[in-house]
């Protein structure tokens, strides 16, 4: 494409705020959803409640809660952040509690007779039995904040967004073609990625 050529740089530095986006936000996001979710796979009654709100977050349209955000943090990357955090827990805390409540209780019974503390359990036995799922909760949430993150360049916080917002106001459809293209692709990096973690940790 004629204007992928002309503006090589300027689309390498939205790829590289794209991915600077979702990165900030999985590394926030995964603090909060792992005792999120080792909460919840303990506690069903509780786990219930904690699902069905990371799943109320979720359906709340991704421009209304941008705009909401920006009321109260101001426009830039911040507000895209916070709602990035926000949508990727769905995904994550149920990537948690269903690999935890996979694990065969004989395992952790076994654990338990050896002595290990309910702590050790978890660290030494559950969480690396558990892996494999919890990174199937990472690899969806990944690429759903790919795709969210595109429409954070409407509150000019940067991303592959921005070329598309752009595009369309100067009615230049070329770089929305870009920018789609690119967004489509770095999601399809991530799923494959990602899914080879998988793999791994299931050796």
């Amino acid at each position: 494409m004629t204007y992928l050529l002309a503006h090589g740089d300027v689309v390498a530095q939205r790829l590289g705020e794209h991915v600077l986006l979702v990165a900030i936000a999985l590394a926030i996001a995964l603090p909060i959803a792992l005792p999120l979710g080792v909460l919840a796979a303990r506690r069903p009654r509780l786990g219930a409640a904690i699902v069905a709100t990371t799943g109320a977050l979720y359906t709340i349209p991704s421009l209304a809660l941008l705009a909401l955000l920006v009321v109260v943090l101001g426009i830039g990357p911040l507000s895209a952040i916070v709602a990035l955090v926000l949508y990727a827990q769905l995904s994550l805390v149920r990537g948690v509690v269903a690999g935890l409540r996979g694990v065969d209780p004989a395992l952790v019974e076994a654990a338990r007779g050896l002595g290990l503390t309910a702590r050790q359990t978890l660290l030494r036995v559950e969480f690396p039995v558990a892996l494999p799922v919890v990174l199937g909760g990472v690899r969806l949430a990944a690429i759903t904040l790919v795709a969210l993150a595109t429409v954070a360049g409407w509150i000019d916080a940067g991303g592959l967004g921005t070329l598309i917002f752009d595009g369309l106001a100067e009615h230049h459809t070329q770089p929305v073609v870009v920018g789609a293209l690119a967004a489509a692709a770095l999601a399809i990096a991530a799923d494959a990625a990602l899914r080879g973690a998988e793999r791994w940790a299931r050796r």
